[in-house]
């Protein structure tokens, strides 16, 4: 019965997604491009697959019981791309299932891989929808239903739980979970308009400007070009890139709470977002002065340049590049990779295991090495002037060993299958962490379609994990999850 509530739920939020289709069928018809069709099609399959899905399970509708959110986000998120593959398996030629499908969960999760070669010449309207189920994915379509979806009632709680990210998840801003989601889309919304009016005043067309707003402040990296930012070589747009990619970086959280006290003071001094600016302006600093010294550029203004936006994208898990940095050497570019498994706030749109969570770790580190010396001493964790409770730092522990284990498990298969060592690696930690590009056969100058497609389906997994958290996959392979 549980099951069938949760796809009685499923259903009305395909519903919801038929109607996205809207927007690229907009671009379609205004450019009276190819996808047309397939748009036209590919919203009408999806609104009777929930229609049917709704309409079967009416009976079943119930509030939501705490184990339910957890199945409902990752039905949603294994589903949703299969929707989303649609189009674009009906109108680019000769693209496969398994790359349609990896090329929507990696829009929806806001990794920012792509299997697809030739952007340039795709139809204007793939290239929109394409970035826009970043757009949408980026914050989470789960959070969008509990802010607009009254049915969920306090239920929408264990929903919004389930699917934001960060290990403290029963902070509330406001009373109630969808008046707490709403304010977040609002913070979204309004980074995006922000974006969107600062990259077509440094020189982007609107279109363009749209695009590049979506994958933008959803940290998703997707491009309408084959060369990234790369098609453009301007500073100005880049730095307006960089400001917006550290932006939303942060938690969207704070943006809310800021405007409600009148003041930047609870943004500037949050203990997340300080060492977050630290860890990636240091890492630039380090980077841009060890590529000067290394002689791969002939002047540190050339070198701070192209490390700036590099480390920001890869930091934030982004993923732009404006070049081929896989050509630097080693050292630099998985420096970068390693930062983003890491740097991005809970509540942001970013990938990764949260800065949060580091902070906890090296906190936790500290206080067991007191211990050491000095065993009766009580040394709670504090962060940000609160002390952190021990169901938190379980949590966090856990989560770690979790991440670590995916991490050499998924690591282990693609060697398995035959991939090298550098590619299997960097590919499952760019995947895992939502990042995009990684190195080797799948560096930021080529791509994910050269592999085959039991390590595709692989890495898709690696990325629905990711953006999930780990913990709201892996708690429904345990028994006692099935249990009455």
């Amino acid at each position: 019965m549980g099951a069938l509530a949760v796809i009685a739920l499923v259903g009305r939020l395909v519903v919801m997604f038929s109607l996205l289709f809207a927007v690229p069928l907009a671009f379609a018809m205004h450019e009276h491009d190819d996808a047309e069709d397939a748009f036209v099609l590919s919203a009408a399959i999806t609104l009777a697959a929930g229609l049917a899905m709704s309409l079967a399970t009416r009976r079943f509708r119930r509030e939501l019981l705490p184990r339910d959110g957890f199945l409902l986000v990752t039905l949603v998120w294994l589903l949703l791309p299969v929707f989303g593959a649609l189009p674009l398996r009906l109108a680019i030629p000769g693209l496969s299932i398994t790359d349609a499908y990896f090329e929507a969960a990696s829009a929806f999760t806001a990794t920012g891989a792509t299997a697809l070669s030739g952007l340039d010449a795709l139809p204007l309207s793939v290239n929109v929808w394409r970035c826009f189920m970043t757009f949408v994915g980026g914050l989470g379509i789960v959070v969008l239903a509990v802010a607009i979806l009254p049915i969920l009632g306090v239920g929408g709680s264990q929903l919004f739980k389930a699917e934001t990210a960060g290990p403290m998840k029963d902070q509330k801003l406001t009373p109630r979970i969808a008046d707490t989601a709403r304010a977040i889309w609002v913070s979204y919304g309004l980074l995006s308009l922000a974006c969107l009016w600062s990259y077509h005043a440094a020189g982007m067309s609107w279109v363009d400007a749209f695009l590049h707003m979506c994958s933008t402040v959803s940290l998703g990296g997707f491009s309408r070009y084959d060369a990234s930012f790369g098609h453009w070589n301007s500073p100005a747009i880049e730095a307006v890139a960089m400001f917006f990619m550290m932006l939303s970086g942060v938690n969207l959280v704070l943006y809310f709470v800021s405007w409600r006290a009148r003041s930047l003071l609870p943004l500037l001094r949050n203990a997340e977002a300080q060492a977050f600016v630290g860890a990636v302006l240091g890492t630039i600093l380090l980077i841009a002065g060890y590529l000067t010294v290394d002689g791969a550029y002939a002047d540190f203004g050339e070198a701070l340049r192209h490390t700036a936006f590099h480390v920001v994208s890869v930091a934030t898990t982004s993923g732009f590049t404006t070049l081929d940095y896989a050509q630097w050497p080693l050292f630099a570019p998985l420096l970068m990779i390693l930062l983003g498994c890491f740097a991005t706030c809970a509540g942001s749109t970013g990938g990764g295991i949260k800065m949060v969570r580091m902070l906890l770790l090296l906190k936790q580190s500290r206080r067991e090495l007191i211990r050491i010396l000095h065993p009766s001493a009580v040394t709670p964790v504090v962060l940000g002037g609160v002390a952190v409770s021990e169901r938190v730092m379980h949590s966090v522990i856990a989560y770690m060993m979790m991440y670590g284990a995916s991490l050499v498990g998924l690591t282990m298969l693609l060697l398995f299958s035959g991939l090298d060592a550098v590619t299997a690696f960097t590919a499952v930690l760019a995947c895992v962490n939502n990042i995009g590009p990684g190195l080797g056969e799948v560096g930021p100058a080529v791509n994910y379609g050269s592999l085959t497609d039991f390590q595709t389906w692989v890495c898709t997994f690696a990325m629905l994990l990711g953006r999930l958290e780990l913990l709201t996959v892996l708690v429904l392979f345990t028994p006692s999850f099935w249990r009455r």
